[in-house]
């Protein structure tokens, strides 16, 4: 199968080279210092389970996607728009298009550019680009997707390739929880500097009280917005650090790459959704300012792989 990953970061990265190391034809649409060592070298994929060079092509151009039967759409939810318009020209008619972003409201924004169906997937995956061309997976690996006449043969492919997929009739509510995540986690990791379990492992600090405050505030927002989250959202926030404690949030990479996150998406995304239901976010948007301080002097860069 043909196969287009839109914005290979190390999101894209570990499922592109995932599915390329099972035998599919992957071109990875990547910046151009991963797309040079990429075609140089081969993918570096480390994963928990072994390490290889997986033989992989490389662009820097959305033409990449002609002919493609799947997309895989990993660009920041920034870049969403840009994106989508840069690959719209070169969609297949009948190509399966799925977003692997986050936040919740991606696929619904990828489609209206497109003007193509837009499968949603909520991603629960740890990962970093080590290097150029090189991909660290840290923990977990699993899709959630929506249905769709091509759901079905999507879990099989993937689950071939060695990645978990459930097809769910209530994806809306897996977004909005693992917004919930990231709104506990990611600005946190931005702000100190530390991965997940170094966080969760501060006796004497007060940090589950910070998530459980977190927590609340997302939970009122999501069920205003007759959002339905799981009742086991807070214990799901609090014991994900252990499922991956090295981690560092994207937030906390893309700072120390120089570039601007997709905090706006996220806690910010809680805030101004917040304001416009009436629902204070003290917590949140204390967190949002504070990330987007550290990104003042930064330059804005478009678009970007999630």
């Amino acid at each position: 199968m043909k196969i287009a990953v839109m914005g290979a970061g190390a999101v894209g990265c570990y499922y592109g080279g995932m599915l390329a190391r099972a035998g599919h034809e992957v071109t990875l649409v990547a910046r151009a210092h991963h797309a040079e060592a990429i075609n140089a070298s081969g993918l570096l994929l480390e994963t928990q389970a072994f390490t290889e060079r997986v033989r992989v092509a490389a662009s820097t151009d959305a033409s990449a996607a002609d002919g493609a039967q799947w997309v895989l759409f990993c660009v920041k939810s920034t870049g969403t728009e840009s994106a989508g318009r840069a690959l719209a020209p070169h969609l297949a008619e009948g190509a399966v298009v799925l977003s692997l972003q986050n936040g919740v409201d991606n696929a619904e924004r990828l489609q209206a550019t497109i003007g193509h169906p837009v499968i949603p997937a909520v991603v629960y995956v740890a990962t970093e680009m080590a290097g150029p061309g090189h991909v660290r997976h840290h923990g977990r690996g699993e899709l959630v997707i929506a249905p769709s006449p091509a759901s079905a043969d999507i879990a099989a492919t993937l689950g071939s390739a060695g990645v978990p997929v459930q097809v769910s009739d209530n994806v809306a509510s897996a977004l909005w929880a693992k917004l919930v995540l990231n709104c506990a986690y990611n600005a946190l990791s931005a702000i100190t500097r530390l991965p997940y379990g170094e966080i969760m492992n501060s006796p004497g600090l007060a940090v589950p009280q910070v998530m459980q405050d977190i927590v609340h505030e997302c939970q009122q927002v999501a069920q205003a917005s007759g959002i339905a989250l799981p009742a086991d959202t807070l214990d799901a926030v609090l014991h994900l650090a252990a499922t991956m404690p090295a981690q560092m949030s994207s937030t906390a990479q893309d700072l120390a790459r120089g570039k601007r996150s997709e905090i706006d998406h996220l806690n910010g995304f809680i805030v101004r959704r917040g304001e416009a239901l009436g629902i204070a976010t003290p917590v949140n948007r204390l967190l949002h300012t504070l990330v987007r301080l550290l990104e003042k002097n930064l330059p804005t860069v478009q678009g970007g792989a999630a």
